[in-house]
């Protein structure tokens, strides 16, 4: 079994940054792909930016240009770098990474909020 914890969510005025990290624990086999979405009330989940083992990493157009995704790999953990965040910005953040043995896993989800 696998547990994928995240940290550095909470309340930010607009324009301002967060980083959120997403550690996996236990059982790791060798991850395939790592991502970032996000659920807003009323709204569907949404991708936020993934990465997949080797490639480039692929944005949202929302976030295009203001986040970015990065991965250690040796720590088997991802981040989200969210810069000029915006109100619209404000939602749970749910990380998911797929390893190469077909499983695939889902973070508990961190409230982000973005108001002054």
């Amino acid at each position: 079994q696998v547990q994928l914890v995240e940290s550095g969510g909470g309340l930010v005025q607009p324009g301002g940054s967060l980083r959120l990290s997403c550690a996996a624990s236990g059982s790791i086999f060798s991850i395939y792909a790592m991502g970032w979405y996000r659920q807003a009330p009323g709204k569907e989940r949404e991708l936020v930016a993934g990465i997949i083992s080797g490639g480039s990493p692929n944005y949202g157009e929302s976030v295009l240009g203001r986040f970015t995704i990065s991965a250690d790999n040796a720590k088997n953990t991802v981040y989200l770098q969210m810069n000029s965040l915006k109100p619209e910005d404000t939602a749970v953040y749910y990380c998911r990474m797929g390893f190469r043995n077909g499983y695939d896993y889902w973070g508990q989800g961190i409230q982000v909020t973005v108001s002054s």
